[in-house]
């Protein structure tokens, strides 16, 4: 026999089997018992109990008709509804929410009621109802529209009582320039740098192209590989999205001057020829004068946003060897307030504002997200540096400073720039060095200041300065004025003259001091940055808000003064910072001008 044969038997065996028990299951079975049990209603206590009285049992047995004490007491429990109207009417009562829900409604009672009615009634009916319908919505929607138009109305007179509150005081005109002076210079962008391409900066309304997070440096969104010359087209941009621009010249508080001075001398830098240098500038000088808005105070009213150093614009000499623009020593523009990324200590027309970070936060959250990721950061270097030396500066500290770094090897880390090593141009590399610090050397290099020192802001590092020419004198609207509360100042004469440790200068600050002013750095970070133009921040005032509000304050003061200064104009630094121009303990750093140190450099400062 088989296996299939096998299996054939075994399976008509279960069945048979099967077939046997179901057989004696119907006929042994009580399946009386199964069905839905005997039900009546019984009052006990506060609870109702349903029992189903609509099952017919067959005649039970006489010992199934015979019950306990317990069975007793149930019968006995039962009563009698047609007789018991109060316990009938308590029952109605408790139920009542429940039948609730199972009551016709009106309107099922309507419909039902038109089936029962002849179709020509039925569809008047349902015709009047539908229009009674209609003529409801459109009455609840005429109500709406006009509630709508009247909350808009008083939102937007609200809105305008605030605006006019808020903007007292306020006001910015915006000088409509012809293009030459801002439009078509961007046009020229490859003529921005010989050796680089900066058109691709240009995008993102000059914030440049977006960084990826590929490494987690940065965060997710709010990063962009941002040139450090591009100032002027960030605050043209958002200037555009200011809340109290005017188109009435005569009512504003100041004028704004959208002239792209930077970008416009950046193209012949390096031409030995003062005319091709200076031919904009004269030309918008001379527009300037002709304008209504000029003659009224000669100019004290508008400011002036140049995205380079003050040095590329004092030349004072019409030698073609000489370096720069004249455009600050035009008398056009020395009655202007001028806002630069390094001002001139020695001057009282021109001011200091940041340096375009890599970071253009789109709203208050992206800000709070870095800051707390930056408080979190675990800083395992004690101070590092990122820069090149700079053999053709006399008394440059750098050399001293890389020398100092290599010899605390691990203690401190270096990010040795030259044009080999492309790690200094990288804002992720730059980033992730500056996180892992605790402090960031920032000497002079070219000039008195760093983008650097923004950068290491950002990255919640304590800035090192070496002279207050780098910072202390130079952002007054942005930074705070007790300087010890978020930096270091290490004199630059000791590292350089006396061999001072930095090391161990940084290594005696107390972990408690050091962790204070960390948090005083991270606090800073909105301060510093410029906000995405697209976007408005609402709890926090980015570097643009301070900017303007040091702009309006400025022309408040010169409105109730017939004179800003009446003192020496090289002594303006202490002035502005501390409100007196007597000796200080500074003096020493300013006792020559910087402007004689400066190397024609196009490089990044680093």
């Amino acid at each position: 026999m088989d296996h299939t044969s096998r299996y054939r038997i075994k399976i008509g065996v279960v069945l048979c089997l099967f077939f046997i028990c179901w057989c004696v299951m119907i006929h042994n079975v009580k399946w009386y018992d199964l069905s839905s049990p005997i039900t009546a209603f019984r009052h006990q206590g506060n609870t109702v109990e349903i029992v189903d009285t609509n099952t017919t049992h067959p005649a039970a047995t006489e010992s199934e008709n015979s019950t306990t004490g317990d069975d007793k007491t149930k019968v006995d429990d039962e009563i009698d509804w047609l007789k018991d109207t109060t316990q009938l009417q308590a029952l109605e009562e408790e139920l009542e929410p429940v039948l609730e829900k199972f009551k016709p409604k009106p309107e099922e009672k309507k419909k039902k009621h038109n089936k029962t009615t002849n179709e020509k009634g039925s569809e008047q009916m349902e015709e009047k109802r539908k229009q009674k319908s209609h003529d409801r919505r459109v009455n609840e929607t005429t109500i709406e529209k006009v509630a709508e138009q009247l909350g808009r109305q008083r939102t937007e007179r609200r809105r305008h009582r605030s605006t006019k509150r808020s903007c007292s005081g306020r006001y910015i005109y915006v000088h409509d320039l012809p293009a030459r002076f801002n439009d078509d210079i961007l046009d020229d962008c490859r003529s921005f740098n010989k050796w680089q391409n900066m058109c691709p900066s240009l995008d993102n309304n000059g914030l440049g192209p977006v960084l990826g997070n590929s490494q987690r440096v940065l965060s997710r969104s709010g990063w962009y590989s941002t040139n450090q010359f591009l100032l002027e087209v960030i605050f043209r941009n958002r200037m555009k999205q200011y809340e109290c621009l005017t188109n009435d010249s005569s009512t504003a508080s100041a004028i704004y001057v959208p002239y792209f001075a930077g970008l416009d001398v950046s193209r012949y830098l390096f031409d030995h020829n003062t005319s091709s240098r200076d031919a904009i500038s004269l030309d918008l000088a001379e527009w300037l004068r002709k304008r209504p808005e000029w003659e009224i105070n000669s100019g004290k009213n508008h400011f002036l946003v140049i995205g380079r150093i003050t040095w590329d614009f004092r030349r004072d000499t019409d030698d073609d060897d000489a370096w720069g623009s004249k455009l600050m020593s035009l008398p056009e523009f020395k009655n202007m307030t001028i806002l630069t990324i390094e001002k001139s200590p020695w001057h009282n027309n021109d001011f200091g504002i940041p340096y375009p970070t890599y970071f253009h936060p789109g709203n208050d959250l992206q800000i709070i997200d870095w800051q707390n990721k930056m408080k979190r950061q675990r800083r395992r270097a004690l101070f590092s540096f990122a820069g090149a030396p700079r053999p053709g500066i006399e008394d440059s500290i750098r050399e001293k400073i890389i020398e100092q770094c290599i010899a605390s090897i691990p203690k401190c880390r270096l990010l040795r720039c030259s044009y080999y090593n492309l790690k200094c141009y990288q804002p992720i590399d730059v980033m992730r060095l500056f996180q892992n610090s605790v402090f960031c050397l920032q000497p002079p290099g070219d000039s008195y200041t760093r983008r650097s020192t923004f950068d290491s802001i950002l990255a919640g590092c304590i800035p090192v300065f070496f002279t207050p020419g780098s910072a202390y004198i130079q952002y007054i609207w942005h930074l705070p004025r007790d300087f010890h509360k978020y930096s270091v100042l290490i004199d630059e004469e000791d590292v350089h003259h006396k061999n001072v440790s930095i090391e161990q200068v940084l290594s005696q600050i107390p972990a408690a001091k050091v962790a204070e002013m960390r948090d005083e750095v991270i606090r800073l970070i909105p301060q510093v940055v410029y906000a995405d133009p697209k976007s408005k921040l609402e709890k926090f005032k980015d570097a643009f808000d301070l900017s303007v509000d040091g702009v309006l304050e400025r022309m408040d003061h010169l409105n109730k003064s017939e004179s800003s200064f009446d003192f020496d104009e090289k002594s303006s630094w202490k002035y502005l910072l501390f409100g007196s121009v007597g000796k200080h303990d500074w003096d020493h750093y300013f006792r020559y001008s910087r402007n004689q140190k400066v190397k024609k450099s196009e490089t990044e400062d680093n």
